[in-house]
């Protein structure tokens, strides 16, 4: 069977945006090319050595999100209301780029293996390893690693949003808290957390998909035990409150639902907030703020932002 393969140039500002609005319009997956998702070879990440060099020559200069859809009755509509969304965005956002559209055709028993190219193990805070269930690597003996089969769309781990995350998980898990991972993705939030000493963790997505990539994920790391998987709204079907909160989503939902998230931490507990792009750092801190939350610490890289809080009372 042949797919119809869509490509939309963009830049990192953009590239969550460009995945969901393919993912609304029923693609099968999506993949994003990014340069910034390669470690930087010059810096010590301690795996790079595994990796071919050429591979960053390689990459577009462009940030690249790929999608896949059946070439069926229904393709043109969805082509044409693409393009309308994409001259939208281009007119209210211009930091996403050109929003160019490309199209071609990729045969059945390739299009799932694409996005495999670029996907190597990587280091992601102090000792926890990502490695693809399909790659191999060698770890230190201080070293975690977290086998990890993203499936299409719902999370390698490679982004900055992640990384910064983990880094605060490291921070603030002592061990035995309660952890509540909301849009959960792959599971790699609650299972770095579990590696990491969590005691329980409840990690929650909309997507059914991504509900089952992570219950997989997590019975790959075996912390069955401590992470449970389940398909929700937000908070919506949570009771109750946890130790931390980590809410690595996007900027417009931490908005929105500020006051929820950190209705759902303990009084000295923490919530833990990303994906929010620098251009929209005081209006999502305002947010917070308003919400009750107190600014402990403001973490950077690259383009995008995190938020350690806690109560502000």
């Amino acid at each position: 069977m042949e797919w119809a393969e869509l490509i939309i140039h963009t830049t990192s500002a953009g590239e969550d945006t460009v995945s969901e609005l393919f993912m609304e319009q029923g693609a099968s997956g999506t993949m994003v090319e990014n340069r910034a998702d390669i470690p930087d070879p010059s810096k010590p990440y301690g795996i790079w050595e595994i990796i071919d060099p050429k591979l960053l020559e390689e990459m577009p200069k462009d940030v690249l999100v790929h999608a896949w859809f059946e070439p069926d009755d229904s393709f043109p509509e969805i082509l044409s209301s693409l393009l309308k969304r994409l001259e939208e965005l281009r007119a209210r956002f211009p930091e996403f780029g050109s929003l160019l559209l490309e199209q071609k055709s990729v045969h059945d028993e390739n299009w799932s293996e694409v996005w495999k190219k670029y996907y190597k193990p990587f280091y992601i805070g102090k000792n926890l390893i990502v490695k693809p269930t399909w790659e191999t690597c060698t770890p230190r003996p201080e070293d975690r690693v977290i086998e990890l089969d993203p499936g299409m769309a719902f999370g390698s781990g490679t982004h900055e949003t992640t990384g910064m995350c983990v880094g605060l998980l490291e921070d603030v898990i002592r061990g035995g808290e309660s952890v509540l991972d909301v849009g959960t993705g792959s599971g790699i939030l609650a299972i770095a957390a579990a590696l990491k000493g969590a005691g329980s963790v409840l990690a929650i997505d909309i997507d059914p998909d991504a509900v089952r990539v992570a219950g997989e994920n997590v019975a790959l790391n075996h912390v069955e035990g401590i992470v449970k998987v389940q398909q929700g709204d937000l908070l919506n079907d949570v009771s109750g409150c946890s130790d931390i909160c980590v809410a690595n989503i996007i900027s417009d939902i931490i908005i929105r639902f500020a006051g929820s998230l950190i209705r759902h931490v303990k009084p000295e507990g923490f919530l833990i907030c990303s994906g929010v792009v620098q251009q929209r750092e005081a209006e999502v801190r305002e947010a917070l703020e308003n919400a009750g939350c107190r600014i402990l610490r403001t973490e950077h890289r690259g383009e995008w932002v995190a938020f350690l809080t806690g109560r502000a009372c």
